[in-house]
């Protein structure tokens, strides 16, 4: 197998390299780390920080906290995303939370621009945050979200139960009412089943609809075990 000669390019190249694996995959930057000193010394510098998505490192291990704060930082979208969802859905406070939502949306951080905007939707009514998301991409990264289970048991508050609740009884019964697309006969017409109802040909109004539909389904807020104010 023929290896690319990685240390005979410029140091800024290298240094993209490194950013960029950074972004990728923690496994992978500790391999490149490892494999000179030179690799050792790129994968150190501050800015690499900025990278990381440490989302990406599995939630249930012990991520280091100076390690987050030293993302957090350096402006790492990933960190901002997760302050951002803990302030808003844990802490309530709402302002702030929302605020880092969109800024690590602004940032690229497809995950919180699928939270941002289903946050603005639901909490706010605004929905022309759905744009910024490709719908050929929001299934996959909608699963992304919704599956961080980081929850350790905590309760959404009471005005998202509220809107779920409303939520329910207004829209869901107006998506199954809809035949834009090829109905599957279901004997339960609820939010539970929503995902496997219809074809991918609905229409636009009932394919957020179920997008809403399984973000008040799966998504649980962060655990209070990961403080984010100490960032």
């Amino acid at each position: 197998m023929e290896y690319f000669p990685l240390l005979e390019l410029p140091e800024d190249l290298q240094a993209m390299v490194v950013e960029r694996v950074a972004r990728n995959s923690f496994q992978d930057l500790y391999r490149l780390r490892a494999s000179s000193r030179s690799m050792k010394a790129l994968a150190e510098m501050r800015r690499v920080y900025h990278y990381f998505d440490v989302l990406s490192f599995p939630w249930g291990l012990i991520m280091p906290s100076q390690l987050l704060k030293t993302c957090y930082a350096e402006n790492n979208p990933s960190t901002i995303y997760v302050k951002g969802v803990q302030f808003f859905y844990s802490y309530d406070e709402q302002d702030y939370g929302l605020s880092l939502l969109k800024r690590a949306a602004d940032a690229g951080y497809e995950r919180a621009v699928y939270t941002h905007a289903m946050t603005q939707a639901i909490f706010y009514g605004d929905a022309q945050y759905y744009r910024r998301i490709p719908r050929a991409t929001v299934d996959r990264v909608g699963k992304l979200v919704r599956d961080a289970k980081w929850g350790w048991g905590l309760w959404h508050t009471d005005e998202f139960r509220q809107i779920k609740a409303m939520f329910t009884s207004t829209y869901v019964p107006s998506f199954y009412l809809c035949h834009c697309a090829n109905v599957v006969d279901r004997q339960c017409l609820c939010l539970w089943h929503i995902d496997v109802t219809k074809d991918d040909n609905m229409c636009e109004r009932c394919f957020w609809i179920k997008e809403i539909s399984l973000f008040f389904c799966d998504f649980e807020p962060i655990s209070l075990f990961r403080d984010t104010s100490k960032w």
